[in-house]
């Protein structure tokens, strides 16, 4: 165990922070198991070695109902994902991964994308809250590949996907899925739309349904998003939007 309270122990680990940056090139940090120290002591890493981007995993359980799937109000999960953010400065470069939207996101796409808008009709991750802070994503090493502690439904990954890489946050992409599952190309179609309209962590978001067999939302007015199976939404989508990438249960206009 290290002792992050300890000044020589914050001492050296700055010094090797620096030494990573300004040697070897590195200009972000992955705060592994941030739940187990403090924000405070992340605060002082990060403020004494300057990082352009940092990103922390506080993996929490979510509030589940006695049928055994996540409450539809995960306001405590995703408050604790902020609170890490605002002790450490969200004027800063600090973010967390979403594991609220993580969660929401592995239920939802099972018939039930209800769940993608949340009682106070934004997206129930932290992507809701504070978007800019957000590090979305649809699987890691801990939760998919070969650890498999919590994988998104393994038929259904690229609608997680569809959702991430069109909605406000910072997505983020399993290797795994890109380099080994042979959605590369699927992938990149999604993030060539990102790219090529300009959506980025603080886009905004418009949800037009949420209905159990159909997600449907605009974002900033430029692209539009379907999950689910339903086919008949033409009477939805406005005039002069074009399918630009489609698969399984999804499509993007």
């Amino acid at each position: 165990d290290i002792d992050h309270l300890n000044l020589r122990v914050q001492k050296e680990l700055v010094e090797w922070l620096n030494w990573l940056k300004a040697d070897i090139g590195f200009d972000g940090w992955r705060f592994d198991f941030a739940k187990g120290y403090s924000a405070d002591v992340a605060k002082i890493y990060i403020d004494r070695s300057e990082p352009s981007f940092a990103v922390a995993e506080i993996w929490t359980s979510l509030a589940y109902g006695g049928d055994g799937k996540p409450n539809l109000n995960q306001d405590q999960h995703r408050q604790e994902l902020v609170n890490w953010v605002d002790k450490v400065g969200g004027k800063g470069p600090a973010t967390t991964f979403d594991f609220t939207t993580k969660g929401i996101l592995n239920v939802a796409v099972e018939g039930e994308l209800w769940r993608l808008r949340g009682t106070d009709g934004k997206a129930p991750g932290m992507i809701g809250w504070w978007p800019a802070k957000a590090v979305a994503f649809v699987d890691n090493h801990d939760t998919g590949s070969t650890q498999h502690m919590w994988p998104f439904p393994s038929d259904r990954v690229m609608q997680g996907y569809a959702y991430i890489l069109t909605h406000p946050g910072t997505p983020c992409i399993f290797y795994d899925h890109f380099f080994d599952w042979g959605l590369k190309e699927e992938i990149d179609r999604l993030v060539s739309v990102r790219t090529r309209h300009g959506i980025h962590n603080e886009s905004k978001l418009q949800i037009i349904e949420a209905d159990a067999d159909l997600y449907l939302a605009e974002i900033d007015g430029k692209v539009i998003v379907k999950l689910g199976p339903r086919y008949d939404v033409g009477n939805l989508i406005p005039g002069g939007f074009k399918v630009a990438a489609h698969g399984n249960d999804y499509a993007v206009w």
